[in-house]
């Protein structure tokens, strides 16, 4: 059996939180806890069932998810969860609504309320207004 280095890679920090409670309940590191769901997920979502043919019609819209068994449903609500996380972790929403002519404001580094425009200038706003 080969021995495969591990390589260095960033994970969610709601993830790694998830890893570590559970990791301590099955005798597991954070790490080693991760591993068993990326591996458990791997088998599961390669596993061409009809089931599996399913859910991923109902993701595709080519089927309702009422047609679904309550496993199916399960797995399908668990897809649409991890898109969900992984589009709010990739989608910059200032940069949206900038396009849309939004103003939006957020806080900046020193706990300035900031406003920033959709001609692309910023300023902080006045506390006294």
């Amino acid at each position: 059996m080969t021995n495969v280095a591990d390589r260095v890679t960033r994970v969610a920090a709601d993830l790694m939180d998830s890893a570590a409670a559970e990791g301590a309940r099955q005798s597991r590191s954070a790490k080693q806890q991760l591993d068993h769901w990326a591996r458990v997920g791997r088998a599961v979502s390669s596993h061409q069932t009809a089931s599996r043919h399913r859910v991923e019609a109902a993701l595709a819209g080519r089927l309702d998810t009422n047609d679904l068994s309550e496993d199916e449903g399960l797995v399908f609500n668990a897809e649409i969860s991890a898109a969900i996380e992984e589009s709010l972790s990739t989608t910059n929403y200032g940069d949206t609504l900038s396009a849309r002519g939004i103003t939006t404001v957020a806080l900046n580094d020193d706990g300035e309320i900031v406003e920033y425009r959709p001609d692309g200038t910023t300023a902080v706003v006045d506390s006294d207004r």
